[in-house]
């Protein structure tokens, strides 16, 4: 069961020693996490996130283990967006622990509004391009996972026999993604260090800038394009030079020839992924959503294969 706003906030003062709670509100987050957002008597702005299940907690352990790390290449001027700084925690009654930091302030991004040139679609770009530009052992010292090229398409082939087996993805598609995942020169890229798990509502920005990027509890050295996919896919065709050649100048020896085509498809992928994530928790909705959504790309790509 949800925890109340009123018991998240105090959590927030439980965990922040002299913290005088005026209001709170719920925050509407991603994944199995109760979040409020609590302004004290000084005006200051306080978040607090608590785990609903001991995996979300685990999971939350090690990202804020990370988010340490990352706030201090924030400082040294590595990374353009702000980085959240755990101020306190506060145990719970069941087990795990609720941890408050300042709220960074924000909106999150409205991808459709995206337009060419050096504003928001160039800063996202560089944004991407200094996270990927992270040490791989920012992440493993966490003991979150590091995957070689090799390993990650083999995961790739084994999602998509999943996908299969369940009987719903269309066969023109999965003959495609096949075809896609046995071509080894696609494959071929140096890990780096990913977010893992970027969607707009993450990508909180001010200013015309991003700034700051949250939910940091799937990183892991990966492939880039798993960042840059759900950009490429959404984003108006138009912003997407400009997103890609910000991106392209900020990395150091980049050699990925084959990166668009890569995040491309593995926007296709997340498809079958939906599809699996909705067959496994026994959710018909989404089950559903994921076969219109695969109907209509299976679609797509026989009138592009065809034009």
């Amino acid at each position: 069961m949800a925890r109340s706003p009123l018991a998240l906030a105090a959590l927030t003062t439980a965990a922040v020693q002299g913290l005088d709670a005026h209001s709170v509100r719920r925050e509407i987050a991603p994944g199995e996490y109760d979040v409020a957002v609590v302004t004290a008597a000084d005006g200051t702005q306080w978040e607090v996130r608590a785990p609903r299940s001991a995996m979300a907690g685990a999971a939350l352990e090690a990202e804020m283990e990370l988010l340490e790390a990352l706030h201090l290449y924030h400082e040294a001027g590595v990374l353009p967006f702000a980085v959240p700084r755990v101020a306190g925690s506060a145990l719970l009654p069941e087990g795990g622990r609720a941890v408050v930091h300042k709220h960074i302030a924000g909106a999150p991004l409205d991808i459709e509004t995206l337009s060419p040139g050096p504003g928001l679609a160039a800063d996202l770009g560089r944004t991407l391009a200094a996270v990927h530009e992270l040490p791989a052992s920012v992440v493993e010292a966490c003991g979150l996972p590091s995957y070689a090229a090799e390993v990650y398409r083999e995961r790739r082939l084994v999602e998509l026999d999943e996908a299969a087996a369940t009987g719903r993805v269309p066969t023109a598609l999965l003959r495609r993604w096949e075809a896609a995942l046995e071509d080894v020169a696609l494959w071929r890229f140096r890990p780096v260090v990913v977010h893992g798990d970027l969607a707009a509502d993450q990508v909180l920005v001010a200013s015309g800038r991003v700034a700051a990027i949250t939910g940091w509890s799937d990183a892991r050295v990966a492939d880039p394009a798993d960042d840059l996919a759900w950009l490429l896919v959404a984003a108006p065709p138009e912003s997407v030079d400009s997103i890609m050649e910000a991106y392209q100048l900020r990395r150091t020896e980049l050699q990925d020839p084959r990166l668009v085509d890569r995040a491309l498809l593995v926007g296709e992928l997340a498809l079958a992924r939906w599809l699996l994530h909705g067959v496994r928790q026994g959710l018909p909705e989404v089950v559903e959503d994921a076969e219109a959504m695969l109907a209509d790309l299976d679609e797509a790509t026989r009138e592009d294969d065809s034009a």
